[in-house]
């Protein structure tokens, strides 16, 4: 029910956050479960938001099982479409919990339902992919056991930044993975491997390999010189936003900077999603009772509005 609340201003939001999301095969949004989203993770919670919000279908994310363990945020993740999953980092004794997520993920394949799940395992903010972890392929060798008929879709994220507002992000899907694909079903050990190396095999090919100083390699895959004609007709309104919203976006900055690491992106989303709003009331309502003029509620418009016009015409920088 949530998930579904959060889902239409989690759409329009997105358009806040992000200058542009570009994808390569757009009509893949529209694939029907049961689908198994095998994705890179480079940006914490952010990328299984921004996935839930580009899918036409709802889709159901694994999400590191630690911040499952307070009854109520595991209530509230749970309402969102989040399954927990652990590693081995998070203790031996919950490795066994897994196989219960996978059940409720065969469930939901079965009821023709999308799953994101992240292969890399965790959340570092690079440009590579890093080595794959088994819980993909086990999860969709056990689906297709069953004769589930389990499709999977393999997904490259990548983020021009991992810690500016306004950024570029290229989704790039791959060719779907059917048992078709796989030898070895019923040997499960060597399964798992040739599955793994169909994955990664594409995966390389889907996410950027760009070295940290590599400025030359960053500009060639993500720079987008914005247009003159839009560049003069959104400067003025631009400067506007840049004045209005600073103060928001710089104080959480400076609250956050040295606390986020590899989760700054999803932080500063969250916070944002929840009291810009509140923000731009409240800036509404001062400017009212100064000024004693209705018009003054027009600012509920021209704040996001100039918002995004600073959005479009920003330098694009790489962090």
């Amino acid at each position: 029910m949530l998930y579904q609340i959060l889902l239409y201003p989690s759409r329009a939001a997105l358009h806040f956050y992000c200058r542009k999301i570009v994808i390569n095969y757009k009509d893949l949004l529209s694939e029907k479960g049961p689908l198994l989203i095998a994705a890179n993770h480079p940006n914490s919670f952010l990328d299984a938001i921004i996935i839930s919000t580009v899918f036409k279908q709802p889709v159901y994310s694994l999400a590191r099982g630690d911040v499952f363990a307070n009854r109520f945020f595991s209530k509230v993740l749970q309402s969102v479409n989040m399954l927990p999953v652990y590693r081995l980092s998070e203790g031996a004794e919950n490795l066994g919990y897994n196989y219960l997520t996978f059940e409720v993920c065969k469930k939901l394949f079965e009821e023709q339902n999308v799953v994101l799940i992240f292969s890399e395992g965790g959340c570092t903010n690079e440009w590579k992919l890093r080595p794959l972890k088994k819980g993909t392929a086990r999860l969709a060798i056990s689906a297709w056991k069953e004769s589930i008929p389990l499709k999977v879709l393999p997904l490259g994220i990548n983020y021009n930044s991992f810690r500016s507002f306004g950024k570029n992000v290229h989704l790039n899907f791959g060719k779907i993975i059917t048992p078709n694909d796989l030898e070895f079903i019923n040997q499960e050990g060597k399964a798992i491997n040739i599955f793994n190396e169909k994955l990664e095999a594409q995966l390389k090919n889907l996410v950027y390999h760009i070295e940290p100083n590599d400025r030359q390699k960053h500009h060639e895959h993500f720079y987008e010189k914005p247009s003159t004609f839009k560049k003069i007709i959104l400067f003025i309104p631009a400067v506007i936003g840049f004045i209005l919203n600073a103060p928001l976006y710089f104080i959480i900055h400076l609250f956050i900077k040295d606390r986020a690491e590899d989760h700054y992106d999803s932080i500063m989303t969250g916070i944002l999603f929840f009291f810009y709003p509140v923000y731009v009331l409240a800036l509404t309502l001062v400017l009212f009772f100064v000024t004693r003029n209705v018009l003054s509620f027009f600012l509920l418009l021209v704040m996001p509005f100039t918002a995004w016009s600073y959005l479009q015409v920003k330098p694009q920088i790489k962090k």
